[in-house]
């Protein structure tokens, strides 16, 4: 009877720890499979916007391109130069390169490892290619491009460009090294970031060897963004492949992280802003009104002019 009744007590123990585990762990809404949208022979995948999630307030837009490998004599990046306002781009160049130039006069070429955060503020024209290296004799190439909102009082600010190479970010490991961190921006385990931006953003690069594992504890507040770019990765319970963006409630503060594969992940937290997004093209702004001046001005030249 006593040993009926210590079986009791232990099961009771086990799913109370179960439950209460369950219940600080933050919920996972929808896992979201990009879509794949190539630019002309540039491999190019999409999680956001689609048909299923417009935007993770304050994160706009995601673009991947990549991964392939170029030969020699190709055309590289098809980015001409373009205009933007309202908004800011983060690029992580994970293989390959880029050069980029802009009408404020910013001219770098950075390389795998590298991330460039561009302001486009109150509105610029930039262009980013491939090195005349990397056209000449090709290679690997893979790229993230990210769109951050800029928060209403913000959006005409001046513009600023960025570029650091990979050794210019702070890395952090965890789990023994089985997991490394480029900390980009904001802050991760009390690592400060690369880049000061001009509203609290936390974005890290994330690398696990498998069976890493991560806890994490995000303010609830805060929307998550969490893109798996390589690998597996299980959090919270749940499986998220290569290519697949978790998208989560704002109930709990806990992520849970287990790698079930050698992966890479793309990570993010913010404060939303809650504000009006009107976006049209390279512009996004609070109001249509807005967006119509930005097209405007641009054709009067007030973005700046582009000298080859």
């Amino acid at each position: 009877m006593a040993y009926y009744a210590f079986e009791v007590i232990i099961f009771y123990l086990v799913i109370t720890f179960k439950r209460k585990n369950t219940e600080v762990m933050r919920s996972i809404k929808k896992i979201h499979k990009a879509e794949y949208r190539p630019i002309a022979d540039l491999v190019t995948y999409s999680p956001m916007p689609t048909g299923d999630l417009q935007m993770i307030d304050p994160f706009l837009f995601l673009n991947h391109h990549g991964p392939q490998t170029y030969g020699p004599n190709n055309n590289g990046l098809p980015f001409g130069p373009h205009p933007h306002r309202g908004m800011e781009t983060v690029t992580f160049i994970l293989e390959g390169d880029i050069s980029h130039k802009d009408s404020s006069g910013n001219e770098s070429v950075i390389y795998s490892g590298g991330v460039q955060w561009m302001t486009a503020g109150s509105g610029l024209i930039h262009a980013e290619i491939s090195s005349d290296d990397f056209k000449k004799f090709g290679g690997d190439l893979e790229i993230l491009q990210l769109w951050v909102n800029l928060p209403a009082n913000q959006k005409m600010t001046k513009p600023t460009y960025r570029g650091l190479q990979q050794d210019d970010i702070p890395t952090i490991a965890f789990d023994e090294g089985k997991i490394t961190a480029r900390v980009i921006s904001g802050e991760l385990n009390n690592t400060e970031g690369a880049f000061e931006t001009l509203s609290p953003i936390n974005l890290s690069v994330i690398n696990f060897k498998t069976t890493g594992k991560l806890q994490l504890n995000i303010p609830r507040e805060h929307n998550i963004f969490f893109y798996v770019i390589k690998g597996e990765l299980k959090v919270n319970g749940e499986s998220a492949k290569a290519l697949h963006l978790v998208e989560f409630e704002n109930n709990q503060e806990t992520l849970n992280i287990e790698a079930l594969a050698d992966s890479t992940l793309l990570f993010g937290h913010a404060q939303p802003f809650n504000e009006p997004v009107v976006a049209r093209g390279p512009f996004v702004m609070n109001t249509m009104e807005e967006i119509d001046e930005a097209y405007q001005d641009y054709q009067a030249g007030k973005l700046g002019s582009w000298k080859n």
